[in-house]
């Protein structure tokens, strides 16, 4: 077996993504969701279709707003005492963005512990969900295939300076109630029906792109920019999937991208509940991710 474990904390999506990827025995460590009086491990105990539906039928919203909380120091040391009983020489973990919370720089500070008995690499992605985890799952292939930790982060730094989330927050609820969105630009916001087209950043924000009026223009303001991303690669140079929370945009999404000439090629991927706790029900977008070709210099 390859002597490199892949770990990744739960935003990345990989529980809610196709079975096919369990096959990898990637190691999850679970963020918390804490919501109506209950704490919940990510991917473990918390559906996420139920938790939307929860989110968008709540009553008074604003006063039962979910949050989050890190991973237990415990489980990290168990991830990682785990990798060495099962024989592993090296370990690489995949977090969400440092930018969106402590979890990167908790397993960072962690992994220290292990200096001597594990050789342990943590990725600040600078994104989360499924674009998370489909870096970890690419990892995990380089892995089987007897790449060294060296070579394999290079492919990864490849892909991370590609990868790309686009999408539409339907409604400003929950960028309000958990103070991304203040003052004047909150009520104007609300008062024109403002849907921001949020993406990551290169530092791992996730910030507003455009600013457009109502949520069908929004929509396909996302796939006019996001046939320019793509421009004229080929669907065999890149893999193209949903992202949403609740059902409500992406079923939108889906009837208009069309006419664009977008055509998704891997499946739809449910946001994190941890993500989806500050963007709420009504979001619904993309994760696009570059595949190296032979002629792609991987180091550039």
């Amino acid at each position: 077996m390859s002597n490199i474990k892949i770990l990744c904390t739960s935003t990345g999506c990989i529980e809610y993504a196709p079975a096919r990827y369990r096959d990898f025995n990637i190691g999850i460590i679970r963020i918390h969701v804490l919501f109506d009086g209950k704490e919940y491990k990510e991917g473990l105990d918390l559906d996420p279709v139920e938790f939307y539906h929860r989110l968008e039928t709540i009553e008074d919203p604003k006063n039962h707003l979910p949050s989050t909380a890190l991973p237990d120091t415990e489980d990290i040391r168990e991830a990682f005492e785990s990798a060495i009983r099962d024989g592993y020489d090296e370990c690489i973990v995949f977090t969400l963005s440092s930018a969106l919370g402590g979890t990167y720089n908790l397993i960072c500070l962690i992994a220290k512990e292990y200096e001597g008995r594990l050789k342990i690499q943590v990725v600040d992605t600078k994104i989360t969900c499924f674009g998370e985890g489909l870096l970890a799952i690419k990892a995990a292939e380089f892995a089987q295939k007897g790449m060294s930790s060296e070579d394999i982060l290079k492919e990864i730094a490849w892909m991370m300076k590609r990868q790309t989330f686009i999408g539409v927050d339907g409604k400003l609820d929950y960028l309000i109630y958990n103070g991304r969105l203040k003052g004047g630009k909150a009520f104007m916001g609300q008062m024109l029906n403002i849907c921001p087209v949020v993406h990551f950043s290169p530092q791992g924000e996730i910030v507003a792109l455009e600013s457009v009026r109502t949520p069908k223009k929004a929509l396909a303001r996302t796939c006019e920019l996001l046939k320019d991303i793509i421009g004229d690669r080929s669907p065999e140079d890149y893999l193209l999937w949903h992202v949403y929370t609740g059902p409500s945009l992406i079923a939108t999404l889906r009837e208009m991208e069309g006419g664009y000439g977008i055509k998704t090629n891997h499946e739809s991927v449910i946001m994190s509940p941890v993500s989806g706790c500050h963007n709420g029900p009504w979001l619904a977008g993309y994760g696009l991710a570059f595949l190296r070709r032979a002629d792609e210099p991987v180091e550039d």
